[in-house]
C-alpha cells in the first residue's frame, strides 16, 4: 500500500460523500406539498436523522474500492475485518434511528463485530479479549459525542488524522487506509453537519465512526513494532471521548439518575451553559481533542519522551473537574400545597353579635327603585347636631339638612306628589 493509493482513498471517499449528502440534503430541504397527504414534514425528519449514512456509503464504497484493487497487501484480511465490522454496526444504528433498540442489542451486536474485526486480524486470545472490550468501550464513547452540532464530525476527524499518521509511521500503511478514508468523509459531511446542521450523523454514522476509529486505534496498536510506546501513545488518542463518559457517568451517579438515561449534561452542554456559540464548542472540542491527539502520535513516532503523555491527561483531568462545578440538572420543582391556607377570623363583641344586619345604599335604593318611591335627597348634619340615636331616632335613619328624621316612602308604590295630595285632603 503505497501514498498514492491512501490518497487515492481519502479523494474518493470525500467526493462520494460529499456527493451523496448534497443530494440528501436537497431532499430533506425540499417544502412540504400540500397535495400530498400530511406532506413530507416525517419523511424529511427522518431523512436528517440518518444523513449519516451518507458518509458511511462514502467511505465503504472508497475502502471496498481500493481493497477489491488489491491496495491493502498481505493486510487485506485486517482491513475487510475493519470495513465488515464497521458495517454491521452501522446497519445497526441505521435500524436504531428509525426504531430505538434496547441498549444490550446493541452491546450485543457491538461486541460480535469487534470479535469478527479480532479474528480475522489474527491476535493472540488474551489481546483479543483486551482489543473487543476496547472497541466496544470507545465506540460507545465517541457516538455520545453526537449531541451538538459538528462536535463528533470535527472529532472524528482530528482522530482519524492522527491514526493515519500513527499507521504510517508505524510501519503498518495498509491499516491507514480506513483511517484515511474516514478523515475525508467526515470532512466531507461537516460541510452539511456544521451549525446549523442540515443533516445528522445519527447513530448510524456516529456508530460507524466509533468503531472505525476504535478497532483502528487497537489493530495499529497491535501491529505496531515493539520498541515503540504504542501501548501508551495510541489509547491517547481517544482522551476527548472517554473523558466525556466518565464526565456523565460521574454527573449522573452524583445526582442519583440512571446511566443509561440521556440527558444535557456532556461537555459540549457545559459549555453551551457557560455562553460558548455551537460552532464555537465544536471548535473548542476538536482543538481539545487535537492536543493528546498530536502528543501520543509524536510519541509514537518516537519524536516525545513517553512521559510527557501525561500532560493532555492532567489537563483533562483538569478540565473534568472543572466542568462538573457546571450545573447540568435543573432544580426538582417543588409541587404546590393542595391545603388551604388557616383562615384568620376577626374578634367579634357582643353588640356585634345581637345588632340585626344594616342594609348598604344600594340596597336601599334599589328596593325604593322597585317599588317606584323618590328616594329624599339625605345631607350629612352639620357637626355638634349629634347622631340620630342622640335624638330619639332608631339607628339606620336617614336624617334632613336639619337634623330631623326623614319620613319614608309610602308602601303602596305611589308617586310622592300623590301621596302628598291624598294625606291634604284627609287633613
Amino acid at each position: 500500500m503505497n501514498v498514492l493509493g491512501i490518497i487515492a482513498s481519502g479523494v474518493a471517499a470525500l467526493f462520494i460523500t460529499v456527493a451523496l449528502a448534497k443530494s440528501a440534503r436537497r431532499v430533506a430541504l425540499r417544502p412540504r406539498v400540500p397535495d400530498e397527504p400530511g406532506g413530507r414534514a416525517p419523511r424529511a425528519a427522518a431523512l436528517r436523522r440518518t444523513g449519516g449514512a451518507t458518509a458511511v456509503l462514502g467511505v465503504g464504497t472508497a475502502t471496498g474500492a481500493a481493497l477489491w484493487l488489491g491496495a491493502a497487501d498481505d493486510a487485506a484480511g485486517s482491513v475487510a475485518g475493519l470495513l465488515a465490522g464497521a458495517g454491521i454496526v452501522a446497519a445497526l444504528g441505521l435500524v436504531h434511528d428509525l426504531r430505538p433498540l434496547w441498549v444490550a442489542l446493541r452491546l450485543a451486536v457491538q461486541t460480535a463485530a469487534a470479535v469478527l474485526v479480532v479474528c480475522l486480524s489474527g491476535l493472540s486470545p488474551a489481546a483479543g479479549v483486551l482489543a473487543v472490550l476496547w472497541i466496544v468501550l470507545v465506540t460507545n464513547a465517541f457516538a455520545l459525542l453526537d449531541h451538538v452540532d459538528g462536535v463528533l464530525t470535527a472529532v472524528g476527524v482530528v482522530t482519524a488524522a492522527g491514526l493515519l499518521a500513527c499507521a504510517a509511521v508505524g510501519g503498518s500503511p495498509a491499516l491507514a487506509l480506513l483511517p484515511a478514508a474516514l478523515a475525508a468523509g467526515l470532512a466531507g459531511f461537516l460541510i452539511h453537519n456544521w451549525h446549523p446542521a442540515r443533516l445528522q450523523l445519527g447513530a448510524c454514522g456516529a456508530q460507524f465512526a466509533g468503531f472505525a476509529l476504535a478497532a483502528s486505534g487497537a489493530l495499529i496498536q497491535a501491529a505496531a513494532p515493539s520498541g515503540r510506546a504504542a501501548w501508551a501513545a495510541l489509547p491517547v488518542l481517544a482522551t476527548l471521548a472517554l473523558a466525556d463518559t466518565a464526565l456523565v457517568l460521574i454527573s449522573r451517579r452524583r445526582a442519583a439518575r440512571s446511566p443509561l438515561r440521556d440527558t444535557d449534561d456532556h461537555i459540549a452542554h457545559r459549555l453551551r451553559r457557560v455562553r460558548v456559540t455551537v460552532p464555537g464548542t465544536a471548535v473548542l472540542m476538536a482543538l481539545w481533542a487535537g492536543v493528546p491527539v498530536a502528543t501520543g502520535t509524536l510519541v509514537h513516532a518516537e519524536l516525545l519522551h513517553p512521559a510527557l503523555l501525561l500532560l493532555p491527561l492532567a489537563g483533562t483531568a483538569a478540565a473534568v473537574f472543572a466542568l462538573l462545578r457546571i450545573p447540568a440538572y435543573a432544580p426538582p420543582r417543588t409541587a404546590p400545597s393542595r391545603t388551604a391556607p388557616p383562615r384568620t377570623s376577626t374578634p367579634r363583641t357582643a353588640a356585634s353579635r345581637t345588632a340585626p344586619p344594616r342594609a348598604s345604599s344600594t340596597a336601599r335604593r334599589t328596593g325604593a327603585s322597585a317599588t317606584g318611591a323618590a328616594i329624599p335627597a339625605v345631607a350629612s348634619a352639620p357637626a355638634g347636631t349629634g347622631s340620630a340615636a342622640a335624638k330619639g331616632a332608631p339607628a339606620g335613619t336617614a336624617m334632613t339638612t336639619a337634623g330631623h328624621p326623614t319620613v319614608p316612602p309610602p308602601p303602596t308604590g305611589r308617586p310622592a306628589a300623590e301621596a302628598a295630595a291624598v294625606a291634604a285632603e284627609r287633613g
